[in-house]
């Protein structure tokens, strides 16, 4: 179902560039492994057929999600099938009808300093099973991956009223997860370059202890 319900509190890791990471992440508790395809800025991690094998060798009760610019929901999910991915995260400027087309469990990016994200939230509530909050960088053009943080307080105003559940993300780090999840409350927190070192891999001890920051959060605000 293209609405299905996201397991909470849930804590992603995006940008995945090889088996070798994947294993690290899955030894460090993360169950949702993003795989950007498809982008529109930034350079992709690793090809969809290797992405592909990564996928297919991940143990059961991990799953991974397929983070694209795509705009089309015909290519989204030729996409998720090459993938073997269950859940897409779609970003950029897609259409309404595209992400009602879509036969995957969504999540709709709502990008902080450039987004309309009350017409957005509305628009798109219906077909989605939740929401990401990322942040906009004009210098770049990009949405999502930025290393930046956004106003808090826009994205908790949404947890507020999204009729769906809301993922935060843009420039977490292990430093600021847990007052993030403390100030916003959101269901979920998304990870991408916040948690890797200067050669661009994911660093285990940055993972083991953003994992153990946002858990002691969750658990403190109660989230289920």
């Amino acid at each position: 179902m293209p609405n299905a319900t996201l397991e909470r509190p849930l804590i992603q890791v995006a940008g995945i560039a090889d088996a070798e990471e994947a294993a690290l992440l899955v030894a460090c508790g993360v169950r949702f492994l993003g795989f950007p395809l498809g982008l529109d800025v930034h350079r992709e991690d690793l090809t969809r057929d290797r992405a592909a094998a990564v996928i297919a060798a991940l143990p059961p009760g991990v799953r991974a999600v397929l983070i694209t610019y795509r705009k089309r929901a015909r290519e989204i999910e030729a996409l998720c099938d090459l993938l073997g991915a269950g859940i897409v995260q779609v970003h950029g400027e897609i259409d309404v009808g595209e992400v009602a087309k879509l036969k995957r469990t969504v999540v709709k990016s709502l990008v902080v300093g450039r987004d309309d994200l009350d017409a957005t939230v509305e628009a798109f509530s219906p077909h989605v099973a939740a929401f990401i909050t990322d942040t906009f960088d004009p210098a770049t053009g990009a949405s999502g991956a930025t290393g930046k943080t956004h106003d808090w307080r826009i994205s908790r105003r949404l947890v507020e009223t999204s009729p769906r559940p809301v993922i935060l993300a843009g420039g977490l780090t292990p430093r600021n997860v847990r007052q993030a999840l403390l100030e916003v409350r959101p269901a979920g927190v998304d990870v991408h370059t916040g948690v890797e070192g200067a050669d661009g891999r994911k660093e285990r001890a940055k993972v083991e202890r953003f994992v153990a920051e946002a858990r002691a959060a969750f658990a403190e605000i109660g989230a289920r």
